[in-house]
């Protein structure tokens, strides 16, 4: 959770103020509904529809944006290791099964959204943005991406709508390379690079597989140029290490690991003896792997 020194009722309504006064932050919240959405949906009026709160969270962020010298000073790099942390946070707390720090921790990941946002509404170079562009955005694609929802396709199956949304966000990407006079793309176009090195390599193979990508290409400790690092050797009694043993009463974890679970920690184990990093070793091999699809798919268009 990222401390700061902002106070947490800050701009917040008294309590046993009226719903439709305005709050501390000026938000008046009666509102009358709209009109249907693009997706047919009439919104109910903002004191009985979910998202109410959300208002009053724009409002909040607006003030400290203006009156809190800290929240004033902060870039969207600036506020970048926040919202990884707050996101490992909320992962942590999901896997733990803790509903109430769960709520916490999705509070805090919504701070930065609205946070990144409040900071590009700013930009006056054409760039800039709003929460509502934001929201608007999404909304728009999950529409788009959900024919069968909101338009005339009949699926059989969850595997069909996944099938349809790979399709659709093809067609898309297609659409804007075509719109910004690019080439013909990759299948890799829009894997993000500055995600862990284990979640990287597993959705490089997967988007190469779903786009027929040979799999032996995957095969680095095959290739040339790709040999075992000096110092790499298996240590010697990995299994059970001598004179290691098990401590008195430590009772067998709750889960069993899988046989992956275990070669994968014992790579990292191998890698640390050998004085590697095994994030920066995966990640050098990811951008082997990229680059070698990246050169298929040109060979490919020959």
């Amino acid at each position: 959770m990222t401390h700061d020194p902002r106070a947490p009722d800050a701009g917040r309504p008294a309590p046993g103020a009226a719903q439709d006064a305005p709050g501390a932050a000026g938000l008046s919240r009666a509102t009358p509904p709209g009109p249907p959405d693009a997706a047919g949906v009439s919104p109910a009026t903002p004191s009985d529809a979910p998202g109410t709160e959300l208002l009053e969270l724009v409002a909040v962020m607006d003030r400290l944006r203006t009156e809190c010298p800290w929240d004033a000073r902060q870039t969207h790099e600036s506020l970048a290791p926040y919202l990884l942390e707050e996101t490992y946070e909320a992962l942590e707390a999901l896997e733990a099964g803790d509903a109430a720090a769960l709520r916490e921790e999705l509070g805090d990941v919504l701070l930065q959204v609205l946070f990144h946002a409040r900071i590009a509404s700013e930009r006056a170079d054409g760039t800039g943005y709003t929460i509502d562009e934001v929201a608007d955005g999404i909304a728009s694609k999950l529409v788009r991406r959900h024919p069968h929802v909101f338009g005339d396709v009949i699926v059989t199956g969850a595997g069909e709508v996944k099938q349809n949304w790979d399709e659709i966000k093809a067609a898309e990407r297609a659409a804007a390379r075509a719109t910004s006079g690019g080439g013909a793309g990759s299948a890799l176009d829009g894997v993000p690079f500055g995600q862990p090195a284990l979640s990287l390599a597993a959705q490089l193979q997967r988007r190469a597989g779903r786009a027929g990508v040979p799999a032996e290409l995957a095969d680095l400790a095959k290739r040339a140029g790709l040999a075992e690092p000096a110092g790499l050797a298996e240590p010697a009694g990995l299994a059970e290490p001598a004179g290691l043993a098990e401590p008195a009463g430590l009772a067998e974890p709750a889960g069993p690991v899988s046989e992956i679970g275990a070669d994968l920690f014992a790579l990292v184990t191998r890698a640390c003896e050998a004085g590697l990093d095994p994030e920066l070793e995966l990640r050098a091999a990811a951008r082997v792997y990229r680059d070698r699809v990246l050169a298929w798919e040109r060979a490919s268009e020959l």
